[in-house]
This record gives structure tokens, sequence and C-alpha cells, in this order.
């Protein structure tokens, strides 16, 4: 077992330290919101006062923070992470950030002497807590070897894209295809239903058709046609729209600086925009079904 820290204690990531204590593993927490730290230490962690004391002696730093500026707060500078970590600590960071954002701040551990991994994580708030994620790693092979069974405590797939900055490269292009499916899965289903049709047996035909996808097995965007899903809790919980956009932002912005052709998803941000902009941030990415059909 080993000594882990963990950064950034949200919506994704205390579950995800939550898995690391029934693992086994020695855990200390940080974060600026005392709850989430508190819920931690009845657990069974170790809270600490500030970065640089929740890094001492530790193993494994991992961080889960919600844009790529916390993430540059919290590693660089001389208050920064990397100045008081130590050489024999594996450094890996959960958040989902740009690629250029990553290579910077592995160009600063590399110039530390710290092992650093991006690994961006795919399967939202309920992987985080059944422990079945997917985390996609970009860093050199020997940090992810070392990393992946501490990964493996709080997820099912483990992947290593490439150098730094793959890792989050795959998830931005995870995630535009996510929205893409998801907005084109809500509108089929709208679509059907004006037509008269059940959205639970247009689902099953679906399912088991050509348009099959992961959004009708495990996530169906239409209330009550699911258990367990944010649609049939009133879109509450989950992967927020807010966040959907930050993801597509950021592909958007990865898109113009490759010269890459993205028109399926430039419309799909745009969509999430507009729902965001009446007054859905804050709702679960399947709440996008609203904006094809108002129950």
């Amino acid at each position: 077992m080993a000594n882990v820290t963990f950064i950034g204690l949200g919506n994704m990531g205390s579950p995800m330290a939550s898995n690391l204590l029934k693992a086994g593993h020695t855990l200390t927490v940080f974060d600026l919101a005392q709850p989430a730290v508190d819920a931690l230490v009845k657990e069974g962690a170790k809270s600490a006062s500030s970065v640089q004391e929740a890094a001492a002696d530790a193993d494994y730093i991992i961080t889960m923070l919600p844009a790529g500026q916390h993430v540059e707060t919290v590693y660089l500078g001389d208050s920064g992470l990397l100045a008081s970590v130590s050489a024999k600590t594996l450094v890996i960071d959960s958040s989902t950030i740009a690629p250029e954002t990553a290579r910077k701040v592995a160009e600063a551990a590399v110039a530390a002497g710290v092992d650093f991994l991006d690994a961006p994580v795919s399967g939202g708030v309920g992987g985080a807590k059944a422990g079945t994620l997917t985390f996609i790693c970009g860093g050199e092979e020997s940090a992810y070897n070392q990393g992946k069974p501490i990964l493996e405590a709080m997820g099912k797939n483990i992947f290593h894209a490439g150098p730094h900055g793959s890792g989050q490269i795959a998830k931005i292009c995870n995630n535009m295809l996510l929205a893409i499916l998801m907005s084109g899965t809500s509108e089929a289903l709208a679509l059907g239903v004006k037509n008269g049709l059940d959205p639970a047996v247009l689902s099953e035909i679906m399912k088991q058709s050509s348009g099959g996808n992961w959004a009708l097995n495990v996530y169906n965007p239409w209330p009550g046609v699911m258990d367990g899903v944010p649609a049939s809790r009133e879109y509450e919980g989950g992967f927020l729209v807010n966040l959907m956009n930050k993801d597509l932002g950021l592909a958007m912005d990865n898109a113009v600086k490759n010269h890459a052709p993205v028109p399926m998803g430039a419309l799909a941000r745009n969509l999430f925009t507009l729902h965001a902009g009446q007054g859905n941030g804050g709702l679960d990415f399947s709440s996008i079904q609203r904006f094809y059909h108002q129950e």
C-alpha cells in the first residue's frame, strides 16, 4: 500500500479519493471546501492545511481540479506543488485541461526531476463512485507503469495514449464525440415521440439497431426510460452542461490551432452553449433533451 495525496475533492475527486481508502492506501487530502475534506477524514483520510503539507512524504499525488488556471496555480511558481514535491513522488493530474497546459506543467515537472502524468478520466460521477472510470494517460511509459496500480483502485480501464499532453487530446476528442452522440440521440428520441412512439420502445429499437450508442445503452436522456440516470431525477448530478461546454471549448480551440475541420463538434458546442444560456448550465448534459422536447 502507498502514501497517496489527493488534491481537489469535487463531485469527481471525492469518490475517487474514497476508493483509494477502500483499496487500503494511506490518504492525505486537501481542498478549499472544508466539508469535502471532513467527509473524507470521517472515512479515514488525513487532512492537510496546504498543498505543500499535503505533498510531504507522498508516494503519489493526484489532482482533480476544475480548469487549466487552477492546475497552473497548484503546480507552478515558487509556492507551487512542484517546488516542494520529492523526486520520488509520481504526480498525476486527472483534470481535463488544454493539452498545452498539460505539457507546460509536464515540462516544469521534468525540470524539477519529478515524473508526471496527465490522466484525465471518462465515466462521470457514477463511474467515480463505482470505481469504473477510464483513465487516459499521457507521459513516459515508465511513469504510466508506475501509476497504473494506483489508478486501478479508481478505474476499470487504464490507457497510455502517448507522451505528455496525449491524455488531454484523447479526452477532448472523446467528449466532443459524446456531445455529438447525446445531442443526436436526444433529437431522434424527440422526433419519434412527436410521431406517437413510446420513448422506451424506440430506445430499445435503436439500441439493437445501427443507431445504438453509449447514450442509449447506459445514459438514456429521456426521463423515466432508464433507472439511475440523471434524466430520471430531473437531470440532477452527473456531468454538468457547463463542464461539457468547457470541454467542447477546449476541442474547438485545439481544432483551430491544428486546422482540423470539426463541423459536428462546432454544432454540438453551439447547442450546448445555447442550452446553458437558457439556465441549464447546472444540470446534467443529458438535459439537452429539453432543447428538443419540453416536458
